[in-house]
């Protein structure tokens, strides 16, 4: 849950501190006074576009950080693993900054990150919703996603749905190679018959070329081989004659000989092997048929190849084997094609048979759902109207990852009526009751912890928004409800309540203060009973309030 917002150099607030708690939390105040201020503030530690106009004047940055502590479990550390940053603790430290050039910075626990993951972690933290909020009901594309979160459905058909693309994607490539292979067919005969009667081996070039050079030069490499020789083949050996001067005294001199005599004896061997390779080397260089103008040929004719490919000539060998298995394909492609297409066939059944079973499973919760919003709506003086959860097949052209089925919720305001789409039929404090019921009995099961409500109890009064109210209140059973609010009906019910006033002359700013006491609440509640000038039966009204909340 939200833990604290800290706030500084935002339009009116200086520098603020707010510690939140569990249950539902109230924020009042005269209109004007900045609670919307706060707002945009957390908006900015949840990633919301940043304004330069937000920067107090005669500074060059505002920022404000929001903690939230989570459970290990939540959705947020999956979006932050997914980016590589780890989080250690079970706090979460949100950080904005924007500066007068609008232009901004983010923070998450002090790790520079993107505005973008900033908000995708924002939105599984917190959720916002006003009066004209354009992301929940009025967005049919978040009404799926709504049913879905009720039903506890999360990615099943991703799988299924990956697999039956993959395999479209890989038949769609066999296609390709097909059609090319068979344009290329004649080339493709040609270059392999070509590699064929060359038979390239790897590190061929290599080898050719070290023989070239060595017959380039083979005239004046024998004579200085047979030069070698004929040093190495003199009767007179010194070492071998120096070994056996050594040997005849090896008596007389002791042990300490022994070294020198054995030196000699390794010599005379290193000598003698020597000798025998030269004489190898010589004999290769008079008797072998390699021919000069043979190995030039053979060199010309592999780089030939090698520029006409365009790869080196040890690629050449590979570059064989590929076409070989291009022309394996165009001879057996109807083979290879109708195995592709089977495996799409099965991939594509496995994904509808899924997409169905998920289908069902919609419009059976579907069903709950509608009795259960329309319970709240009774309470919230909506008793004439009606919610319905409108689940139709979608074209196989907009089947999807999350399936085959588009969510409508549609509303009726007057019995008779059709339902149809909610922004063309509810009026702006209609669509919030329609929105808090739907959200009383959505977020039991959801995983976010966090709601704010931005005066959703705008145009009602009295009964109703007592019954706004009592909601709040339910929902702040298990959750953690943020309220801006001008109803004391709903004020009476917070656990926790903050005043939001104007102070100072010549430099104006904003204060949040936490009101502790049941008579600093029951002050506040009477101001908005009565307004500027609180009487007496306002203040007995605020206690009445409060007993009835307890």
């Amino acid at each position: 849950m939200l833990m604290s917002l800290s706030i500084k150099n935002v339009v009116l607030i200086d520098q603020l501190v707010i510690e939140f708690k569990h249950g539902l939390c109230a924020l009042t105040g005269e209109t004007g006074a900045g609670k919307s201020i706060l707002l945009d503030s957390l908006g900015l530690a949840l990633g919301v576009r940043a304004e330069s106009g937000l920067v107090r004047n005669g500074t060059n940055s505002a920022s404000v950080t929001a903690s939230f502590q989570i459970s290990e479990d939540h959705e947020a550390y999956r979006i932050l693993e997914e980016a590589d940053i780890t989080v250690d603790d079970d706090m979460l430290l949100m950080r904005r900054v924007v500066y007068n050039s609008g232009k901004s910075r983010a923070f998450i626990n002090d790790q520079p990150v993107s505005v973008g993951l900033l908000k995708r972690v924002g939105d599984s933290l917190v959720e916002i919703h006003g009066q004209f909020e354009t992301q929940g009901l009025l967005n049919p594309q978040t009404h799926r996603s709504m049913l879905d979160e009720y039903a506890q459905i999360k990615g099943s058909l991703v799988a299924f749905w990956d697999d039956w693309k993959n395999q479209e994607q890989a038949l769609d490539d066999l296609y390709k190679m097909s059609e090319r292979a068979h344009r290329e067919e004649e080339y493709l005969r040609i270059s392999l018959e070509d590699l064929d009667k060359i038979s390239p081996e790897q590190g061929e070039e290599d080898s050719l070329s070290t023989l070239r050079e060595r017959l380039r030069h083979r005239e004046s490499v024998l004579e200085g081989l047979n030069v070698v020789a004929a040093i190495l083949g003199n009767e007179y050996d010194p070492v071998q004659h120096a070994w056996a001067e050594l040997d005849k005294i090896a008596e007389k001199c002791g042990d300490d000989i022994e070294g020198a005599i054995s030196a000699l004896s390794r010599a005379s061997s290193e000598i003698a092997e020597a000798d025998a390779m030269i004489q190898r080397i010589s004999e290769d260089l008079q008797h072998k048929d390699d021919n000069l103008e043979e190995i030039d040929d053979r060199l010309y004719a592999l780089r030939m190849q090698a520029r006409k490919h365009q790869c080196s000539v040890d690629e050449l060998p590979e570059l064989r084997d590929e076409i070989s298995k291009q022309l394996n394909m165009i001879e057996h492609a109807d083979d290879v094609l109708r195995e592709q297409k089977d495996k799409c066939a099965t991939a594509r059944r496995a994904y509808v048979e899924h997409a169905e079973k998920l289908s069902q499973k919609r419009h059976s919760v579907a069903t709950r759902l509608n009795k259960l919003v329309q319970k709240e709506l009774i309470p919230l003086k909506l008793e004439k109207a009606r919610f319905v959860t409108h689940i139709e097949p979608l074209d196989e052209v907009e089947w999807n990852a999350h399936g085959m089925d588009r969510v409508r919720f549609l509303v009726s305001t007057n019995p008779g009526r059709e339902p149809g789409p909610i922004h063309k039929i509810a009026s702006g404090g209609e669509m919030s009751r329609f929105m808090l019921a739907l959200k009383v009995v959505i977020a039991q099961v959801g995983s976010t912890h966090s709601f704010i409500f931005d005066e959703v109890d705008t145009g009602i009064g009295g009964a109703t928004a007592d019954a706004v109210g009592e909601r709040l209140a339910r929902l702040a059973d298990s959750k953690q409800v943020l309220v801006v609010t001008h109803a004391p009906q709903v004020a009476a019910r917070a656990d926790n309540h903050w005043i939001v006033k104007k102070s100072g002359k010549s430099e104006v700013t904003t204060d949040i203060i936490p009101l502790t006491s049941r008579q600093d609440r029951c002050e506040e509640i009477a101001r908005m009973l009565a307004g500027a000038d609180i009487t007496a039966e306002a203040r007995a009204a605020a206690d009445k309030l409060l007993d009835n909340a307890a």
